[in-house]
């Protein structure tokens, strides 16, 4: 593992200042590089401008004065280091490349900067499309390069496509993804393919909107006004006249070589505008230039003044990503739930935003009505409407969606009387329970949800139940716990502190002490007291884009519901000690590796596997299940809990904790004292 204490990116442009900025803003000292003062100090001044915009904010809200906001401003803009030379990169830990998307260019600045920089630094290329082992082939590192695909502009999107190349390693991977998480970045991690995962479904509907807009001859203002907020936030020509039509000019005619090798039939995937391709070629470039598919003075300036069918184009543009997302599932490239997650953040297919991303709304379509509208779509449109493989096992096994409970996600299906209000039931057949952590939006462990937790336990037990297993209730959720409400520690006085942990200590203790065996199946993020209900399970079933951490040390405060008890049972005293003095997060597969979960299966198959390993443990004996248990986790645990509890007590009384705690609910780096 990597520890990034300072940073670097190369390519001062308004892209690279961003990235810097984004890094600065995190409390990492940053080396901002380019061939000429001019442009590193245009960098500079974009991440000043960024950051003047961001505090101007806080003013506003009255969270900081105008001296405060002036110091943060010079603060983070303070720990940009511009040059011109390749003298400050000989002590960097990570190393952002954001030059033109052209692979030589690249290759060359990657073989300086291997050069240039210490053997355990790693060197990630911010590119929308090339391939990073080609990248890499320029280094004697290529399991320390990697992508790190940000979206314009970068201060402000928050998703972060992390893209491992054919020799990229687990600890590249993993360090790219605490980078991402430590400046605010959400991360998702996709497979090296053209396009990654946005653009490539992006491009996907794109080519249906050109296709249907110069057949027809449509009006592409009618277009936009027509698909905006029903599939996009913005209309499509809008939003690429915003970003500027060469880059999006340049992602088409990748996605045709490279999917379609340059194919122009009905068959073909993807599609570039003519038009399009006219205006590139004479300069006209969107708003940056003044004339694109829109005019200076906003007129249309594509042919076309036909109305369109809205209802039409927007289904085959939601027939089509769903097409490429499935083929990346296929593929093995990336998770549904990293595809919906891409699609929210980097494109703005948000369901808080009333669009849903392609999978999701597939689910809430049906998927057995996604499979007429595919059959329907390539009677009329060609082969390139045929129904993915997945889709059609999907209906044939009946689960056709939110309908039935499970389609690309799982869907509750709460029983009608419920015990509790955060912690919902589901029973199943064979003496399985399900237990819905339902407390959004990330599930925190507050102390309602502790006593919601004890009330289910208790309906498991008089109910019968031999198998109970734990998951998140929302199907795109990003957590599956973030781990204890720390507000609500704030608020309840050391008497309500310490009963806190006692029912939880005792609830986590009942699971162990039980003949009813215990299955967390940790979807995505399972944090503090998230990680440790996970810990006090039996058995831990993870999904490929589950990331486990005990984060309570960046608090100033230790694990306090038996983890640092439980994790060390689990991988042995060195890793936990790391784990618990660290900090930070690991993925599923290290995870695996080190013995803290029981398996990792694809993310669209995690419910079906936690409840079929709950009901073959709910057929064992109920009475030798019960034994095994008590005498496995019998050594001096309840010792090591009860010091634990005593440690943390003590820990949550300092004045280092209230710092940690205050730090974290502003928002703002602790200063610890010691104290």
């Amino acid at each position: 593992m990597t520890f990034v204490f300072k940073a670097a990116v190369v390519g001062a442009g308004t892209m690279g200042g961003q990235i810097a900025q984004t890094i600065a803003a995190a409390g990492i000292d940053v080396v901002l590089k380019d061939i000429k003062q001019e442009l590193v100090d245009a960098g500079i001044a974009e991440a000043t401008k960024v950051t003047e915009r961001q505090v101007k904010k806080q003013v506003a809200k009255g969270k900081l004065s105008e001296e405060q906001a002036a110091a943060h401003v010079a603060d983070v803009v303070g720990r940009i280091d511009g040059t011109l030379t390749y003298d400050g990169f000989g002590d960097v830990d990570f190393v952002v490349e954001a030059v033109p998307e052209k692979l030589a260019i690249k290759q060359a600045v990657f073989a300086e900067l291997d050069a240039v920089t210490p053997g355990h630094a790693i060197l990630a290329s911010n590119t929308s499309g090339l391939m990073i082992s080609d990248i890499a082939a320029a280094t004697v590192r290529p399991d320390k390069v990697i992508g790190t695909h940000y979206f314009f502009p970068a201060a402000v999107m928050p998703l972060l496509e992390i893209v491992e190349g054919e020799l990229t390693s687990a600890e590249t991977v993993q360090t790219t993804y605490q980078f991402a998480q430590a400046t605010k970045k959400q991360p998702i991690v996709v497979g090296e393919v053209p396009g990654f995962v946005v653009n490539r479904i992006l491009a996907a509907g794109m080519s249906e909107v050109f296709r249907a807009q110069e057949e027809g001859q449509l009006s592409i203002a009618q277009i936009d006004e027509g698909l905006k907020g029903k599939v996009m936030p913005m209309g499509p020509f809008t939003l690429m006249n915003s970003l500027g039509l060469d880059p999006s000019l340049h992602l088409q005619e990748q996605m045709v070589e490279d999917y379609d090798e340059g194919d122009t039939s009905k068959s073909a995937r993807f599609y570039n505008h003519k038009r399009q391709t006219e205006l590139v070629a004479q300069g006209d470039m969107g708003l940056k230039t003044g004339d694109g598919f829109y005019k200076a003075d906003g007129s249309e300036n594509v042919a076309g003044s036909n109305a369109p069918d809205i209802d039409e184009i927007a289904n085959l543009w939601h027939l089509a990503q769903v097409r490429e997302a499935v083929y990346l599932i296929e593929e093995g490239l990336t998770s549904h739930r990293d595809i919906d997650l891409g699609m929210a953040a980097g494109t703005g297919l948000n369901p808080a935003r009333g669009i849903l991303p392609p999978l999701m709304k597939a689910d809430q379509d049906g998927l057995d009505v996604m499979l007429e509208r595919f059959d329907a779509a390539a009677e009329k449109h060609g082969d390139r409407f045929e129904a993915p493989v997945v889709l059609r096992r999907l209906v044939a096994q009946g689960r056709l969606g939110a309908k039935t409970g499970q389609g690309f996600y799982v869907y509750p299906q709460y029983d009608e009387q419920q015990p509790a209000e955060k912690v919902k039931i589901e029973t199943r057949e064979h003496g399985v329970l399900i237990a819905w952590l339902d407390n959004p939006p990330v599930n925190s462990v507050s102390p309602e949800v502790v006593a919601d937790l004890r009330k289910v336990w208790d309906h498991a037990e008089a109910s019968g139940a031999r198998a109970v297993v734990f998951a998140s209730a929302s199907p795109m959720s990003a957590v599956f716990s973030a781990g204890a409400d720390i507000r609500a520690f704030t608020t309840m006085g050391a008497e309500g502190g310490k009963q806190l942990l006692a029912d939880t200590h005792a609830l986590f203790r009942a699971f162990e002490q039980s003949s009813i065996v215990t299955v967390a199946a940790v979807n995505a993020l399972a944090f503090g007291g998230g990680s440790e209900l996970a810990l006090a399970a039996d058995f831990r079933i993870a999904a490929r884009s589950a990331v486990f951490g005990q984060p309570e040390i960046k608090l100033g405060l230790i694990p306090g519901f038996g983890g640092t008890q439980r994790m060390r049972q689990l991988v042995g005293d060195a890793k936990a000690l790391e784990l618990n003095l660290v900090g930070d997060p690991i993925l599923a597969d290290e995870a695996y590796a080190h013995g803290l979960v029981n398996t990792v299966v694809d993310d669209h198959e995690l419910l079906d596997v936690a409840v079929n390993w709950a009901r073959r443990l709910a057929g064992q004996a109920p009475l030798a299940a019960q034994a095994i248990k008590r005498v496995a986790a019998a050594q001096d645990h309840d010792a090591g809990l009860e010091a634990e509890k005593d440690a943390f007590a003590e820990i949550f009384a300092t004045e280092d904790a209230a710092e940690g705690v205050g730090a974290f609910l502003a928002k703002r780096e602790a200063r610890w004292q010691g104290k």
